[in-house]
């Protein structure tokens, strides 16, 4: 009976507590709904304010998100107060010190994608709408969040990136610039006037208008194979205004074209083509 008593009376305080907290709690409840009121008002403001400027989308989002989280710390700190009057600022800096420690070890990967998300959108590389190759995967940043990085691969599926992963390993940024070099390798048969054969090439590409007039066209044959003799053109070409792969489409129709009413003769497609470059020489091992 002793201990059921002891039980009656720390269940009497709890109660008593609680009624007595219920106040404050209101009022911390009531801190909340206008912070969270505040923080969606400062973050249309913000988004008034940066859509009159130059910066990009992934900039804008990243201030949204500071003002979001800056303001959610400040209501959250004046609804601790409320409810613990006895809480002061050196008291909870050294609970976040400790929290911070806890916090860190608990959830190191979080922590280190949002720091990453942050360094993404800070830095002027890879904005949204860019076309990437990270991790294997090619497609066309859709969205930037401090947790992850939306990608959206070319045969329309959506691939989603921890920041950690695309911050610390290799990104290929295809269109960080528009102009774009391509190049195909083709042979010719080897009695073929090489000369002949580059004056045609060349015109085939110049007639072009796809391919760009501010860097050289460049042919060259670069080796001799079984029967034939094997060219490498370059070109370079604007991808915002044309279709990568249908500028090179047309140059690959448009010389086997050429080479049709010029006469020009390509080794058939069942001729094994062979390198035939110096062999390196073979190491001997000692007597």
């Amino acid at each position: 009976m002793h201990y059921l008593k002891t039980v009656q009376k720390q269940v009497d305080l709890i109660v008593d507590g609680f009624f007595a907290m219920l106040p404050s709690l209101v009022i911390a409840l009531l801190v909340l709904m206008i912070t969270w009121a505040l923080a969606r008002f400062a973050v249309r403001i913000a988004d008034r304010i940066t859509r009159r400027t130059s910066l990009r989308a992934d900039l804008k989002q990243l201030l949204d998100t500071l003002v979001r989280l800056a303001i959610w710390i400040f209501g959250l700190l004046i609804a601790a107060t409320v409810v613990m009057p006895g809480l002061t600022p050196a008291s909870l800096v050294a609970g976040l010190g400790i929290g911070a420690v806890a916090i860190g070890f608990a959830f190191q990967d979080i922590l280190e994608n949002f720091l990453a998300g942050v360094l993404i959108m800070l830095r002027d590389k890879m904005q949204i709408g860019d076309l990437i190759e990270a991790q294997g995967i090619l497609g066309r940043v859709e969205k930037i969040t401090l947790r992850e990085t939306h990608i959206r691969q070319l045969t329309n599926e959506l691939t989603i990136l921890p920041n950690s992963m695309i911050f610390k390993n290799p990104v290929k940024i295809i269109t960080d610039e528009a102009t774009r070099r391509d190049e195909i390798t083709f042979g010719v048969a080897v009695e073929t006037d090489l000369r002949k054969a580059e004056t045609v090439i060349r015109k085939v590409l110049d007639g072009l208008p796809a391919i760009s007039r501010d860097r050289p066209v460049e042919v060259y044959a670069v080796n001799f194979a079984s029967g034939a003799v094997n060219f490498v053109v370059r070109w370079w070409a604007d991808t915002r205004a044309n279709d990568f792969a249908r500028v090179k489409s047309d140059v690959i129709m448009g010389i086997q074209q050429a080479f049709d009413e010029a006469g020009v003769d390509m080794p058939s497609s069942d001729m094994k083509l062979v390198d035939v470059r110096p062999e390196k020489p073979r190491e001997t091992g000692p007597a």
